[in-house]
């Protein structure tokens, strides 16, 4: 098919680093006239490098280059803004939906709540050099986010503004996983469907152990990666066979 041969023919500029990470692809009309193909056909092998995760489009700004993914290290608690700066991008947030609700079972259970309490609920699209990075929900209960505006969020962490709410922050539990994105999430984040995310789940504690915060995080798989130091590689499993022989 002649949009893959031309997909074929990015592919190598890109591996050539004619442009780089984060860097504007040329426009279709530009890369028609050098491909001597249709803008059709270079849409279709833009959208086949997308779907590889080596460029990304952004509406009304044109296709880039994908960055290189951004390195969140497990072990410790951080913020998304945190994560994207130590990458060298710079951080940004669009705070999509604010307000209260009666909170779900599930986040109930979270927050250590009765179900259909009242809780804060924050929506909002993280931004990494003005390219969405991840889509994130956040909830507290009512009694914390009582004097929260949707000012406050649009500039800073819930992590910055609950201790000075008097919140002294202790620990957090994660969970990762993994999920496709909806049609709503693709657009937000800028991916084409079928797109898988990295989807995480947090809850984080005070000092006194009660839940303070529950999260969902939800990012495109090519633009984030977790990374876990092991203290030890000293092997803890049953004992290998006879004979078994172990690298």
């Amino acid at each position: 098919m002649r949009y893959l041969d031309v997909a074929e023919q990015l592919r190598e500029r890109l591996a050539r680093g004619e442009v780089g990470p984060g860097e504007p692809m040329p426009s279709e009309s530009t890369l028609a006239r050098e491909t001597g193909a249709s803008r059709v056909t270079v849409r279709r092998a833009l959208e086949e490098l997308r779907a590889q995760g080596l460029v990304t489009s952004r509406q009304g700004s044109g296709w880039f280059v994908a960055a290189d993914p951004v390195r969140q290290t497990l072990g410790r608690v951080t913020t998304i803004e945190a994560a994207v700066a130590a990458a060298g991008a710079s951080p940004d947030r669009r705070v999509l939906e604010f307000g209260f609700e009666r909170a779900d079972g599930v986040v109930a259970d979270a927050l250590g709540l009765e179900g259909g309490a009242e809780v804060l609920r924050v929506r909002r699209v993280n931004l990494a050099d003005g390219a969405p990075f991840a889509l994130v929900t956040v909830w507290v209960p009512a009694t914390l986010g009582a004097s929260l505006s949707r000012r406050d969020v649009e500039q800073a962490p819930l992590y910055d503004l609950l201790p000075l709410s008097g919140v002294s922050l202790g620990r957090a539990v994660q969970w990762i996983g993994a999920d496709l994105a909806s049609a709503e999430e693709a657009e937000l984040l800028g991916v084409a469907r079928p797109a898988a995310l990295v989807a995480c789940r947090r809850i984080t504690r005070d000092v006194d152990d009660r839940p303070v915060l529950y999260s969902e995080h939800r990012y495109p798989a090519s633009r984030t990666t977790f990374e876990i130091e092991f203290p030890s590689v000293a092997f803890t499993g049953a004992a290998p066979s006879s004979g078994a022989r172990h690298g």
